[in-house]
């Protein structure tokens, strides 16, 4: 099984003079030019790092996150991808556990980053400065030969107990991604584009590789993120276009164009869509705004993007169970649902969700304790329940893991719990997840002050903002007398949501 470099050097053979990366409306590199940057960035990369070394990438989307992906792979090190909207203090932790070689961070992110901390100043290049030119500035490396199990990416997924843990997956997980993808979800060739509207560190970044495997040009948003109304237009000037959304993003691409009068983007392909709640109303409006261009992914980040489907053949079904699910199990992998003993349950029982195939990943980094937890015979445990139909349909029932998912991102409570204890004025906390129309769910705590504080939800709202991603911080705040706990003293969460469900 070839490298994941791979991927890029067929292309760039096949398609060498045709756009491969593009900035808004402007191409910047040729498919070619891209090969040639990786591998001169590779070997700046070799002069710094062995083989086996982690390199952390902390930025916004950038169309130089495409050439430091391959250029990573080509020094035959592993790249970590840092979600941008974290906190530096959470950045900086991710980086310290992965033991990161060189940090890449955008100019936008790195005075914040340094103020975090020293300790990764003499590592840190910023993109597009001088430090980076200088590594551009060596002759290509070779392409080398890497064995398929050899670590490529370092995802990072927040954990039950507030720290990050960084799920190990090898040049074969990835590749066997790729091949998934392509063989069940979208026929991709050099005539199409894959816009990176969601976040390239994540949802979006696993993405590139499919899409540079069949010579698809890469189109960064010259906002470096997701504006509906500049999705809309890159639609409508490059050809064939795709891109993975959060159901967020989704609907907000459905009201910019009912609410701005516009016609439906003509070069629109594909949107795949994961990573939250798709509401099957919402889901048939954007239907009839878009036509026929819906494929749903369930998967993790112990699976990236690769444990079931729904195809685009699926959504044009009356039936809402179905739309309603998350589809069929994927190529090479295999899905079963299980009772708390490991044992498989019948059509229509409720369990707990295990795969395994090519697409797991090898483990958790330098955490042999979550490892073991998480997978059991080569079979990753999600964490997720569900039941599948007669058919083998999968619908998800529940996650197991306390977990608030809120436009496509994962919010951990504990985490949350953990900030706002830290406050003085906080004696008793907890939070739990809320319905939302926009963000399928939205953070809220419930507040035991401390003896005599009069502390305030606009208090604790800064409180959170210098510790954790904005993204993360509390919607709501309620302040109560106590909390309400079982006979063995634990916290009845589903009694809070209760109260929030009857206002």
């Amino acid at each position: 099984m070839s490298s994941l470099f791979s991927l890029l050097d067929k292309s760039a053979c096949r398609f060498a003079d045709r756009g491969a990366v593009f900035r808004g409306t402007e191409q910047l590199l040729t498919w070619s030019e891209l090969r040639s940057r990786a591998l001169r960035l590779a070997a700046g990369i070799s002069g710094r790092c062995q083989g086996g070394d982690r390199i952390a990438v902390f930025s916004e989307n950038r169309p130089e996150y495409v050439e430091l992906m391959f250029a990573a792979w080509a020094a035959q090190a592993a790249i970590v991808p840092i979600n941008y909207k974290l906190h530096d203090k959470e950045a900086a932790q991710i980086i310290d556990d992965a033991g990161a070689t060189l940090v890449f961070v955008s100019p936008k992110l790195a005075a914040g980053l340094r103020r975090s901390s020293s300790l990764h100043r003499d590592r840190m290049v910023v993109i597009g400065e001088a430090a980076y030119e200088a590594l551009l500035a060596h002759e290509p490396l070779v392409p080398p030969v890497v064995v398929p199990q050899t670590l490529a990416w370092l995802f990072y997924t927040s954990g039950t107990t507030g720290r990050s843990k960084g799920a190990m997956l090898t040049h074969r997980n990835l590749l066997a991604m790729t091949m998934a993808h392509l063989a069940d979800v979208e026929s991709l060739d050099e005539g199409s584009s894959q816009i990176h509207a969601a976040p390239m560190s994540h949802g979006s970044g696993v993405y590139v590789l499919p899409s540079v495997a069949r010579g698809a040009r890469q189109v960064v948003p010259a906002s470096d993120g997701f504006d509906p109304v500049e999705f809309l237009e890159l639609c409508d000037h490059h050809p064939a276009c795709g891109a993975f959304l959060a159901p967020t993003m989704v609907q907000r691409l459905r009201l910019a164009v009912q609410q701005g009068g516009r016609a439906p983007p003509r070069g629109l392909r594909s949107i795949v869509y994961g990573g939250g709640p798709m509401y099957v109303e919402e889901l048939r409006k954007s239907l009839a705004v878009f036509g026929p261009v819906f494929t749903q992914i369930y998967g993790q980040g112990e699976a990236p993007m690769t444990i079931t489907a729904l195809n685009r053949a699926a959504h044009g079904t009356d039936d809402d169970a179905v739309l309603g699910s998350v589809g069929w199990p994927r190529s090479g992998v295999d899905v079963r649902v299980v009772d708390p003993d490991g044992s498989v349950l019948p059509s229509g029982a409720v369990g707990e969700i295990v795969c395994r195939g090519d697409i797991v990943m090898a483990g958790y980094w330098r955490n042999p304790a979550a490892t073991s937890q998480a997978l059991h015979g080569g079979w990753l445990r999600t964490g997720d329940m569900g039941s599948f139909d007669e058919h083998g349909c999968l619908t998800l029932r529940d996650r197991s893991k306390d977990v608030v998912i809120s436009g496509g991102s994962n919010i951990y409570p504990r985490e949350v719990e953990e900030v706002l204890l830290a406050h003085p004025g906080v004696d008793k906390t907890c939070v739990v997840g809320r319905s939302d129309a926009e963000w399928g769910e939205v953070v809220v705590a419930f507040v035991v002050r401390a003896p005599g504080a009069e502390v305030s939800a606009a208090a604790l709202d800064a409180h959170c903002l210098d510790h954790i991603a904005r993204f993360k911080r509390p919607k709501e705040y309620h302040f109560v007398d106590e909390l309400p706990t079982s006979s063995y003293g634990k916290v009845l969460k589903s009694e809070l949501r209760r109260l929030l469900a009857s206002g």
